[in-house]
C-alpha cells in the first residue's frame, strides 16, 4: 500500500504540473499553437510577447499554483496514510521532494501536448513557495534585480535558481529541500540551454523584443 500511495501521489503531482496553461490560454483567446510562436515555449514570458500582458499574468499565476498544489498534495494527503503506517511518517520530506521534482517536469514536458512544454521556471517558485517561503521570496529577488538589470526573462530565471540552491544552505533547509532546489535548479539551468547559447552568441531577446527563432 505504502508503494501504491507513492506512485498514486507522484502521477498527481505530475499531472498537475503537465496542466499546458500557457498553451490552452493562447488557444482559447487567440485560436493558435503558441509553441509555433515566439520563443516555441509555452511558459508566461512566450504568452506575454505573443498573447498579452492580462494572459501572461495568469498563465504565470497558474504555474505558480501548480507547483504549489504538488507540494500541498503530499502534505494534506500523506500524514492520513502515516497514522496508518507510522514508520512511513519520516518519508513525507522525501517525497515531497520527489512531487516537487514531478511537477517540474510535468510544466516542462507535458503529456497532454506530446512531452514539450516550459521552462519550468514559476512552477519551480510554486513549489519553492510550498516548502521555504524564505528561499521563495529570496529567488524571487534575485530574478526581479537580475530581469531589472538584464531585461532578460531568461538570465533572471537562471539567477533565481542559483540563488536557490544557495539559499536552501545558507537557510539550513531540511536535506531533501537541499536537494530538490539544487536537482531543481539544475534542472531550469538545462531547460534554458538555448537561451544562454544566445546569451553568448549576443542575440537573446530582452523584455519587450520578438525572438527571432524557436528555443
Amino acid at each position: 500500500m505504502a508503494v501504491l500511495a507513492i506512485v498514486l501521489l507522484l502521477v498527481a503531482a505530475y499531472l498537475l504540473g503537465s496542466i499546458p496553461t500557457g498553451y490552452l490560454v493562447a488557444k482559447w483567446l487567440k485560436g493558435i499553437d503558441i509553441r509555433q510562436h515566439g520563443s516555441g515555449g509555452t511558459g508566461a514570458t512566450n504568452v506575454l510577447r505573443t498573447v498579452g500582458k492580462g494572459a501572461a499574468i495568469a498563465v504565470l499565476a497558474i504555474d505558480l499554483l501548480k507547483g504549489l498544489l504538488a507540494v500541498l498534495l503530499v502534505a494534506a494527503v500523506w500524514p492520513t496514510f502515516a497514522a496508518l503506517l507510522p514508520e512511513a511518517a519520516a518519508w513525507q520530506p522525501w517525497l515531497t521532494m520527489l512531487a516537487g521534482l514531478m511537477a517540474l517536469v510535468g510544466h516542462s514536458k507535458s503529456v497532454w501536448i506530446n512531452f514539450t512544454g516550459g521552462k519550468s521556471a514559476a512552477s519551480g517558485l510554486g513549489v519553492l513557495i510550498g516548502l521555504a517561503w524564505p528561499v521563495a521570496l529570496g529567488a524571487a529577488a534575485a530574478f526581479a534585480i537580475t530581469l531589472a538589470l538584464s531585461r532578460m526573462v531568461s538570465l533572471g530565471s537562471i539567477a533565481a535558481a542559483i540563488a536557490t540552491v544557495v539559499l536552501m544552505v545558507v537557510t539550513g533547509q531540511p536535506l531533501p529541500y537541499a536537494v530538490l532546489g539544487t536537482l531543481g535548479a539544475v534542472y531550469v539551468i538545462l531547460r534554458h540551454r538555448s537561451n544562454i547559447d544566445r546569451m553568448l552568441a549576443g542575440t537573446e531577446p530582452r523584455l519587450g523584443q520578438q525572438p527571432s527563432n524557436l528555443s
